[in-house]
């Protein structure tokens, strides 16, 4: 017979996580979209031809300053406030800021949207992640956050086909004109085309989600009682072994410290790649726009089934530190070997390929490093820090393959310094290090603070 506690769950993956994924994939597409829109934009925008790369790369630092600015207090406000509301918040005012990219003209128009659309998402994906503690306890909470990450290489593998048949609007393509609407180019349709399901999720967010498993109407009385005790009890225990940590105490410990230096290095490598991967691939093999959306479907479906094998590989062997830093060590490898020269295209893709399963595979395991030692309130601001100066990152990593390609004329020493970021966060993870019954949580010489306990360890981690 099934429990309380085993119906109270699946009803609540059913309820929250479809609509959380799909948010998240729009907000992913949203950040990145502009790798497509900017091969179009320099026909339209003469402002924009004079240093182009540098333009768009800054354009993306722009993006992460704002995010910095407020993601922590956007993640404290889901653990204290409500997560409904904030999410609410930011998917409507993102999905408006995203869509008015398209009237830009001049650079300085680009920056300050950008700017404006990373402070209205701020908060998003650490505040899911805190979400997500609200209503799921120990394995179960584990097998919602790969879900949800999913959603990355999903959205990667969806949209640059999407985006293709929308960016060719109103232009000619092989003596073919593609009709537009309202005189508006395709690059500025896919703007606004991207942003508007956001502003409609975001409605559907606040009518939709609950904050609480005490709020849920949906769910019955005595499957909202085991819940609530069985996070009240997992709570109980993580305070018992490591203390009750404030939030400024939290942001002081090494381990936290370790993991936004980890979140930095691979992010700069992860967004370098995701922004200009487009640009790489037509400036090295001079492809048409049909040709490259599709082979640029191929590295996200070959993330999404590394996800995939490696998850099922960490569960199966119950093995956490080399499941999370061997994949990103790959990943760095091959980004080095895709500057060997006049490799045949389809060596290039495999490489990327491999590149983007080290740049994605390792997120489960990674974001349930805080709960393991830390009180809900002290994980909740040590996420919201983690993933800020992870995302600074996001701006560091396009900055340095776009003001390198524009000095230099070549993305060779851009790629190297990011492949080499990407392996210091291997090392860092290894650092991390469990012992083999994972009774212990520890950095390796760091500190003598509580370990976690084992039964914190299966029930958080991946």
């Amino acid at each position: 017979m099934v429990s309380s506690l085993d119906r109270a769950i699946l009803k609540a993956y059913w309820r929250l996580l479809p609509i959380l994924f799909l948010s998240y994939i729009i907000a992913y597409v949203d950040r990145n979209n502009v790798s497509l829109a900017k091969l179009k934009m320099t026909d339209d925008l003469p402002s924009f031809r004079n240093g182009t790369e540098t333009i768009f790369s800054f354009g993306q630092g722009a993006f992460f300053i704002g995010y910095l600015l407020l993601e922590i207090p956007g993640t404290l406000l889901v653990e204290r406030w409500s997560a409904r509301k904030w999410i609410c918040r930011i998917m409507i005012t993102w999905g408006i800021l995203a869509s008015l990219t398209a009237v830009v003209k001049q650079p300085w128009h680009f920056y300050l949207l950008r700017f404006a659309l990373g402070l209205a998402e701020a908060g998003f994906f650490p505040g899911v992640i805190v979400y997500l503690t609200h209503w799921f306890p120990g394995k179960a909470r584990a097998r919602a956050l790969s879900l949800f990450l999913i959603a990355t290489p999903i959205a990667q593998l969806i949209s640059p086909k999407i985006s293709y048949y929308i960016l060719r609007m109103g232009t000619i393509e092989h003596g073919v004109y593609y009709q537009t609407l309202f005189r508006l180019r395709g690059w500025q349709w896919m703007y606004i085309a991207w942003g508007i399901p956001s502003v409609i999720l975001g409605i559907i967010i606040l009518f939709f989600l609950t904050d609480r498993p005490k709020d849920a109407r949906w769910l019955e009385y005595d499957e909202r009682q085991a819940l609530e005790v069985e996070l009240a009890v997992e709570l109980q225990r993580q305070q018992a072994v490591g203390g009750h940590l404030t939030i400024f105490q939290a942001l002081r410990q090494i381990k936290v410290l370790l993991l936004a230096a980890a979140y930095f290095f691979i992010v700069t490598g992860n967004y370098g790649v995701d922004m200009f991967l487009p640009t790489i691939l037509r400036d090295w093999y001079h492809l048409s726009d049909s040709l490259l959306t599709w082979l640029l479907m191929i590295p996200p479906l070959g993330a999404l089934i590394g996800m995939l094998i490696i998850g099922f590989s960490s569960d199966r062997t119950k093995e956490r530190r080399f499941h999370a830093a061997v994949p990103i060590l790959i990943g760095a490898t091959a980004f080095g070997l895709t500057l060997i020269r006049n490799q045949p295209l389809a060596t290039i893709i495999i490489l990327f390929t491999a590149v983007n399963i080290g740049t994605k595979a390792y997120l489960p395991a990674f974001w349930s490093l805080p709960s393991l030692f830390l009180s809900q309130a002290a994980a909740a601001g040590s996420i919201g820090f983690i993933n800020s100066v992870g995302n600074i990152g996001g701006g560091v990593g396009p900055i340095i393959l776009g003001v390198l390609k524009d000095r230099t004329g070549s993305f060779s020493l851009g790629i190297l310094l990011l492949s080499i970021s990407m392996g210091l966060t291997a090392v860092i993870i290894m650092l991390l290090r469990f012992d083999r019954r994972h009774t212990k949580f520890t950095v390796h010489d760091f500190d003598d603070e509580s370990p976690a306990t084992s039964g914190d360890i299966e029930n958080t981690q991946l």
